[in-house]
């Protein structure tokens, strides 16, 4: 804790992150009690800003948290009308029918949206019921009490030089004190990583495993374009240098979702995961549907996938952790958000329990008991063993004996029981020298794009002025390790061109252009070394989504 002296406030719970289950636990804690005291902090210039996902959305959570969510208008307004999976080669591709596909599988009942937007409508909502949603305000540290449990967040720091002393229009931020604190920040927040951590919450789950999701949205010709079209595929270009797979949802105003995931446990660390991306559009069926089209923005974010075995746990004292903080995505599906928002409704209505009941600052065992044993659970458990068999034998035996392995715990058994995941994937890269580099073709402007053009399509900005928020442990272990024995993988993992080495040989630098930053968290992720912690830069900064 700083010795900074803050003015404080106090509420019943603080919700760090605006997220689908920040925003639902705000909102359920105040259909359960209009008296209780809630505040939600939003790091985003507003709520959306930061908000990136697909997505085919499952209504389950929201028909939980305002069954009449419809008639509320919210922004749910394309069904899916067609599921298309495809295996790719790189002239061709082959249809995999949908009969064989588990009942989860089906995308029947869902809805196309862009979440950025989905949580807008339900700040709205929060607000109405008198929660206080305040954006631009990054939480920055936590706030400990007397006997180590959680009681609050520091929020609306600002004006720090970058060397990190105060500058000339320092403004010190506040405490916000809670009975409760949930972090809802998203995947490989700041805030819970220093949970996990701190009471070693993941002491004794499987590592956490993430993919790198890189997301256009295009304006296509009307005449191509098939409104409720959902389209996954697996294969071309990726092959067998790493897991993944593209999604192509057709919504309104003749727009299309084009997204590329890039499982990060790959091991050439020559793999450019933007660059697999931007390959991939030239594919023949891809680049016939974009063909005559415009980008209008891009964006990118880690995606937590190590599913039920890597969830580490979720309570602390005075803590919760929710939705993608824990890591609650369905990986076959690519769905999270209806998880999220079911889990900030149990850590709700966990918290008004214990308030009414008198208590304050301890864990939240209830919520936890929900997760594990309710819908969540059951979800997650499912589905446990797809990303172990992809990372250990490949897509052809993912998809014969994870199908299988769907199907058979529809019926409530494993014939494989619960598969573990094995290395976290930073120490699944390997040395250079082990692989060989690959070429990639240079973006042609009209379907491909440099990353610097992209990053400008998401409307980042940062004030230059302030701390780099890409802190190293060591700042000679970018050259004298990543660069010599990894071939500097910084430099293609970041999707946004954070990461660079000026010169060559002993004149070698390591150059952090931390303006590009998009906060998708991959560089905490996948550094082989573990050499780079990302935090929260100050309120308002980072990418600016429209629809995402």
């Amino acid at each position: 804790m700083s010795e900074t002296q803050r003015e404080t406030m106090e509420y019943d719970v603080v919700i760090v992150g605006a997220g689908p289950a920040g925003l639902s636990a705000a909102i359920r804690l105040k259909q359960l009690d209009p008296d209780l005291e809630v505040v939600v902090l939003e790091k985003g210039s507003e709520v959306g800003a930061h908000i990136l996902s697909g997505a085919v959305l499952d209504p389950c959570g929201l028909d939980a948290l305002i069954p009449d969510w419809k008639a509320k208008g919210a922004p749910l307004n394309v069904p899916v009308k067609h599921d298309n999976f495809y295996l790719m080669g790189e002239a061709g591709e082959i249809r995999i029918p949908n009969w064989p596909m588990p009942p989860l599988m089906h995308n029947h009942g869902n809805y196309i949206v862009s979440m950025g937007n989905v949580c807008r409508w339900m700040a709205e909502q929060a607000e109405e019921l008198g929660v206080e949603v305040f954006p631009g305000m990054a939480c920055s540290e936590l706030v400990y009490g007397e006997k180590g449990a959680i009681k609050g967040v520091v929020a609306g720091e600002f004006g720090k030089n970058p060397d990190g002393t105060p500058g000339p229009g320092y403004e010190p931020g506040m405490e916000l004190h809670g009975k409760y604190v949930f972090l809802g920040e998203g995947v490989r927040g700041s805030l819970s990583k220093e949970v996990i951590e701190r009471y070693g919450l993941s002491d004794d789950k499987q590592p956490q495993k993430f993919g790198l999701g890189m997301k256009e949205i295009w304006e296509i010709d009307p005449a191509k374009h098939k409104l409720g079209t959902v389209t996954h595929t697996m294969g071309w270009p990726l092959g067998s240098n790493a897991g993944g797979g593209s999604f192509i949802y057709h919504l309104e105003n003749n727009q299309v979702y084009v997204g590329f995931v890039v499982h990060l446990n790959y091991k050439n660390p020559h793999l450019f995961p933007y660059m697999e991306f931007q390959r991939f559009k030239h594919h023949p069926m891809v680049a016939e549907l974009l063909k005559g089209g415009k980008r209008v923005a891009y964006g990118a974010r880690a995606i937590s996938e190590g599913g039920y075995q890597s969830m580490p746990q979720m309570v602390a004292p005075g803590v919760a952790l929710l939705g993608c903080s824990v890591g609650m995505v369905n990986v076959p599906r690519i769905k999270g958000n209806h998880n999220a928002m079911l889990s900030g409704i149990a850590a709700a209505e966990a918290a008004h329990a214990a308030i009414g009941a008198g208590r304050a600052g301890d864990e939240l065992h209830a919520y936890e008991d929900e997760v594990r044993s309710g819908p969540i659970g059951k979800d997650l458990k499912k589905v446990r063993n797809v990303k172990p068999l992809w990372s250990k034998f490949g897509l052809a035996a993912s998809l014969a004996f994870g199908g299988l392995d769907m199907w058979t715990n529809s019926f409530g058994f494993s014939l494989l029981g619960t598969l573990k995941h094995g290395k976290t994937d930073a120490a699944a890269t390997e040395p250079a020298h082990k692989h060989k580099p690959i070429d990639y073709p240079k973006p042609d402007g009209k379907l491909s794009f440099d990353r610097l053009t992209n990053v400008s399509f998401s409307m980042t900005n940062h004030e230059e002025s302030q701390p780099c928020h890409l802190k190293l442990a060591d700042p000679d272990v970018p050259v004298e390790v990543g660069l010599r024995d990894y071939a500097g993988p910084s430099a293609r993992y970041c999707p946004a061109g954070v990461y660079e080495f000026v010169g060559e040989g002993v004149d070698a630098k390591f150059q952090i252009n931390f303006q590009n930053c998009v906060h998708c968290k991959t560089c905490d992720i996948k550094d082989p070394a573990q050499n780079i912690t990302w935090t929260t830069p100050q309120g308002g900064d980072g990418p600016n989504y429209p629809n995402m």
